[in-house]
């Protein structure tokens, strides 16, 4: 079987190359350019693709993967709101996503980003390096005692939890679904859930009935001195109304692994660059907000989750392609015969079945 691997860091060619010399019935070819329209015309030769959080899979991407025979398309992370999933049901093209791969990276890169920016770690690193030992504008709070506000509790909604709930937090959550294992966490409509938390932590897909679900109205209802931390979508968060509300004092910090129109930005070297957009300066421009770049999922335990994961089922994946699929993500998949007839080897199919569980993101993904 023959993938294409786009918009591939070095990280990624060498973490899949140190499994790939062991089966040989899979050849992985690896470009440094993302899915594009353009660039999608050169899978002719491939059955499968393999794309990225930030890549834009629109109609015309799927047209023209179709029209090169590719039947799979892999994403190597847990969004897929960034695929028109429509196209590819018409072109006959399978779409797979990673439900899961290390819930607790992206969990702990969260609460990270909420210590770092509640007691100004990242003002006073810099300030330290240039022999300023002031501590003026660094002062925090104590999170010990605090209530955190989980804004979604699925794999890592749920680990968010659990760490808050380890520092002595107090954890209310906002879900449709309830987590039935969360028996410390009170569960709460939306609206109650930002009144009453000193912590938001977001960790949702982006759906069309939560876009922008963090706007004037909602920031509003917030505390004073609020963190706020998004390490899921960008666009679950109206960036202009966030900017508003840090203008106005509403928050005490805010931090941001993802945030709207990052896609240009995501994972690439731009220090030379004059930005297109005035989103990122901006954020940037304000002392209590801190921007990483996506980095949320970026653990050694989550490049090598995949490896753990077949060993944990390895009664199950080497025995048929319906079952270890169907421990993947079923809903997605439009085709499962075009999956079988895709293999010439039990082998064969492991090693997409490694592929497929190690690739990353994000919720995290994404």
């Amino acid at each position: 079987m023959n993938i294409l691997f786009y918009d591939a860091k070095k990280y990624d060619i060498d973490s899949f190359n140190k499994e790939l010399k062991n089966f040989p019935d899979i050849k992985i070819d690896y470009l440094e350019a993302d899915l594009t329209p353009q660039t999608a015309q050169l899978s002719g030769e491939y059955e499968a693709v393999c794309a990225f959080v930030n890549s834009q899979i629109n109609s015309e991407v799927i047209r023209r993967l179709g029209e090169q025979g590719v039947k799979l398309l892999l994403m190597r992370c847990a969004g897929f709101n960034n695929v028109d999933l429509e196209e590819a049901k018409r072109r006959n093209i399978t779409v797979l996503r990673v439900p899961g791969y290390s819930p607790e990276a992206v969990a702990e890169h969260a609460l990270s980003l909420a210590l770092a920016v509640n007691r100004r770690i990242h003002k006073g690193y810099i300030k330290v390096r240039e022999n300023n030992f002031s501590l003026n504008g660094l002062m925090g709070y104590n999170f010990y005692g605090k209530t955190a506000g989980i804004i979604g509790t699925g794999k890592i909604g749920a680990a968010m939890c659990r760490i808050c709930k380890g520092i002595g937090m107090n954890v209310v959550a906002y879900d449709v679904y309830q987590n039935p294992t969360l028996d410390f966490v009170k569960y709460m409509p939306l609206d109650d859930v930002l009144k009453t938390a000193d912590l938001i932590s977001l960790h949702c897909p982006l759906t069309e009935e939560n876009y922008h679900m963090i706007n004037t109205r909602t920031i509003s209802m917030m505390k004073d001195n609020t963190v706020l931390v998004n390490t899921s979508r960008g666009a679950l968060v109206n960036t202009e109304d966030l900017i508003k509300g840090i203008r106005s004092r509403k928050f005490h910090g805010v931090g941001l692994d993802v945030y709207e129109e990052e896609t240009s930005n995501v994972f690439e070297n731009r220090q030379d660059d004059i930005l297109e957009t005035s989103v990122t300066a901006r954020l940037l421009s304000f002392p209590n907000v801190i921007v990483t770049s996506h980095q949320g999922y970026f653990t050694d335990e989550a490049l090598t989750a995949g490896i753990s994961l077949l060993r944990e089922r390895r009664g199950l994946c080497p025995s048929t392609p319906q079952a270890a699929i169907a421990s993947l993500d079923p809903a997605l998949f439009t085709s499962l015969a075009v999956i079988k007839r895709l293999f010439r080897s039990n082998r064969s199919f492991v090693m997409f079945y490694f592929l497929v569980v190690t690739l990353l993101e994000s919720d995290h993904a994404p």
